[in-house]
C-alpha cells in the first residue's frame, strides 16, 4: 500500500525548494523599479463627488502629476519609464489617484464613473507596474467594451506588486499592507455611487488582496481567477456578503502550484493554502476557458466574457457550480 502522506511532504518540500530559489538567487542587470524618483503627488484626499466636473478636476491634477513624475523619470535617465508615463499622461485618461514614487500607484477609470451602474475594480497581481502599464489598460478597455453602456472600469494598482519570483509573491505581507487601500477604495466609490453594482475582480496575487479587504465590503461581487490561493481555507473565512466566483484557465501555470501554507523558518509563512477553483473552497466556479495565466482579459475569450457578465450581476456561462 502507498504511503498517503508522502504526497503533501512532497508538495511542503517544492515550496520550501520555491522559497529558496526566491531567496537566493539574486535579480541580476535590471534596476529595480521602485529606485526611479519621482516628485510626492499633488494631496486631493478621498474621492466625495463623482459629478463630472468634479472628476474632470481630479483628472486634471493627476495627469499634471504623472507628467511631473515622466520628467523626472527621463532625467534620471529612465527612458521606458518616462516613456510609460507619457502614455498615461495623454488627454482623455482619468486617474483618481497616481503617485510615481517606490514602484508607483495609480487608480484609473476607464469610462464614465458620474453615471456609471456597473463598476468592475481590476486588482492586478504580481510582476505589474508603471513600466508595463500599458498592459493594464488594454485588459481595462477590453472589460469596458464587454460592460458595454452604464459599465465603468477602475483600474486599482494601489500597492508595490512584487515580483513573480520572488519571496513576496509567495506571503501575505505586501497583500496585508495593500488591503486596507482596496478597502477604502471600494468604500469611497459606494459613496458617491450607492445604486450602482460594485464587483471585485482580482487576479493571481491580486486574490490575496482582495481576501484580505472581504470582510463587510461594498462590493457585490469578490471573483478571484487565476489565484495562487488566498491565505484562508474557504470561502466562509473571507467573512464577506460579497458572492465569491473563482475560475482558472485550462492552459494557466498557477494550477501547478502547491496549495498549502507552510511556515519557513527564518522567512515567513509561505503559499496560501486551499485552492479558490476546489470544491472544498466553497466558490462558485465559472468558467474560464482554455488561456494562460496572463490572457483572463483577452478579446474574445470565454474568461472576459464571463467576468463581465458577473460584474454586471449575470450568470457566467457554462458556470459549474
Amino acid at each position: 500500500m502507498p504511503d498517503r502522506p508522502r504526497r503533501p511532504r512532497l508538495r511542503r518540500a517544492l515550496l520550501a525548494a520555491l522559497v529558496t530559489f526566491a531567496v537566493a538567487v539574486p535579480v541580476s542587470g535590471a534596476a529595480r523599479p521602485e529606485a526611479v524618483p519621482a516628485p510626492a503627488p499633488t494631496v486631493t484626499g478621498p474621492l466625495r463627488d463623482a459629478s463630472p466636473a468634479a472628476l474632470e478636476e481630479r483628472y486634471a491634477v493627476s495627469r499634471s502629476d504623472i507628467r511631473a513624475a515622466g520628467r523626472a523619470a527621463e532625467a534620471h535617465g529612465d527612458q521606458k519609464r518616462a516613456d510609460s508615463l507619457r502614455g498615461m499622461a495623454a488627454a482623455g485618461r482619468q486617474f483618481l489617484t497616481f503617485d510615481g514614487r517606490d514602484g508607483g500607484r495609480s487608480v484609473e477609470v476607464v469610462g464614465e464613473l458620474s453615471s456609471a451602474r456597473r463598476i468592475a475594480v481590476l486588482v492586478p497581481g504580481a510582476g505589474v507596474g508603471l513600466d508595463a502599464y500599458w498592459r493594464l489598460r488594454r485588459d481595462a478597455r477590453a472589460l469596458h467594451r464587454e460592460l458595454g453602456e452604464g459599465g465603468a472600469v477602475i483600474v486599482w494598482l494601489g500597492y508595490r506588486s512584487p515580483a513573480t519570483i520572488s519571496p513576496a509573491a509567495l506571503t501575505t505581507g505586501r497583500a496585508d499592507k495593500a488591503a486596507p487601500g482596496l478597502r477604502a477604495l471600494v468604500d469611497e466609490v459606494h459613496a458617491v455611487r450607492p445604486a450602482a453594482r460594485i464587483s471585485l475582480l482580482c487576479h493571481s496575487y491580486g486574490s490575496v488582496i482582495c481576501a484580505r479587504s472581504a470582510p463587510g465590503t461594498a462590493a457585490d461581487a469578490l471573483v478571484l481567477y487565476g489565484s495562487p490561493g488566498v491565505a484562508v481555507e474557504d470561502a466562509r473565512s473571507l467573512r464577506t456578503g460579497a458572492r465569491v466566483w473563482a475560475g482558472r484557465g485550462g492552459d494557466d501555470w498557477i494550477a501547478r502550484v502547491p496549495h498549502v501554507r507552510v511556515r519557513v523558518p527564518f522567512v515567513a509563512t509561505v503559499g496560501f493554502g486551499t485552492d479558490p477553483v476546489a470544491e472544498e473552497f466553497g466558490a462558485e466556479v465559472f468558467d474560464a476557458g482554455d488561456g494562460g495565466h496572463s490572457d483572463y482579459l483577452l478579446r474574445g475569450s470565454r474568461s472576459l466574457t464571463n467576468l463581465a457578465r458577473i460584474a454586471a450581476g449575470a450568470e457566467p456561462l457554462g458556470a459549474s457550480r
